[in-house]
């Protein structure tokens, strides 16, 4: 056995004892926090403008909003409205690429028929008219119906690597684990939907989480009482009521917010 081989044997031995006790290292939340938990919306749909937003505001808790800009213009001053009162504002893509496997998704928008070069277009054309029309340099993003692949068969890619290059953060959707804050990757948030879903559904997944000092992302879309793809006030309510009660330390932030405290005391 050579001292090439040796050396490179015992430099993964040492990188994997290293790759453990990140995982195995306890984070420590702020202001003797256990649990932190972001609210998000995609789609810059009318109902977070019109309904939602002044809810949260009315609650004192921030939300991350991924936008899309054809929607957004139907609000744009409802926008520039929710900037200025400190709500986070990301990347959603401009044209919303996702799967054909969608009957909704248009013709030459399927992920199946998209480049590497063909996303990072749409995704740059998005953060210029983030910041032309609402002043915002978009460092988050959502990935569109949660899909991180371009082309098909044995062309298919990841972009993944784009959004990590791109980005600050990139947050999936319909998962089901939260994030570990000493080893998640920045460009795979996990996103845990909250549609349609009841606040006592959802404790049982805080409590868990808890345990293990984590970080849960939940993903919404619409904002109402009740419907498809909406998230509850009602939900809502009770959700932000029990974060602002000290007993349960549990930190409620954007999704920026959280990432920065995190990337910033990690090591």
């Amino acid at each position: 056995m050579n001292r090439q081989f040796i050396l490179i044997l015992v430099c993964t031995l040492f990188s994997s004892v290293i790759f453990s006790q990140e995982r195995s290292k306890p984070f420590t939340w702020p202001d003797g926090k256990k649990v932190a938990v972001s609210l998000s919306f995609d789609d810059a749909r009318l109902s977070q403008v019109d309904a939602g937003i002044p809810v949260l505001d009315s609650l004192g808790v921030k939300a991350t909003f991924y936008l899309n800009p054809a929607p957004m213009r139907e609000r744009l001053e409802g926008w520039k409205k929710a900037v200025a009162a400190g709500h986070e504002i990301g990347n959603h893509s401009t044209t919303h690429p996702c799967s054909g496997n969608y009957s909704w998704v248009e013709k030459d928008n399927e992920l199946e028929n998209f480049t590497m070069d063909k996303m990072r277009k749409n995704l740059l054309e998005c953060s210029k008219i983030m910041k032309d029309e609402l002043g915002v340099t978009t460092t988050l993003f959502a990935y569109p119906c949660g899909q991180k692949f371009v082309s098909r068969g044995i062309n298919t890619k990841s972009y993944v690597p784009v959004i990590a290059e791109m980005f600050k953060t990139g947050r999936g959707f319909l998962e089901e684990a939260a994030n570990d804050p000493a080893f998640t990757d920045f460009a795979q948030i996990t996103g845990i939907e909250m549609d349609g879903k009841d606040f006592e559904q959802l404790l049982p997944l805080l409590i868990e989480v808890r345990k293990n000092g984590q970080w849960i992302v939940l993903a919404g879309h619409e904002m109402g009482k009740d419907g498809v793809q909406t998230t509850r006030f009602s939900m809502l309510r009770k959700l932000i009521a029990y974060a602002q009660n000290p007993s349960n330390k549990l930190w409620i932030a954007p999704v920026g917010t959280i990432a920065t405290y995190i990337q910033q005391h990690r090591e």
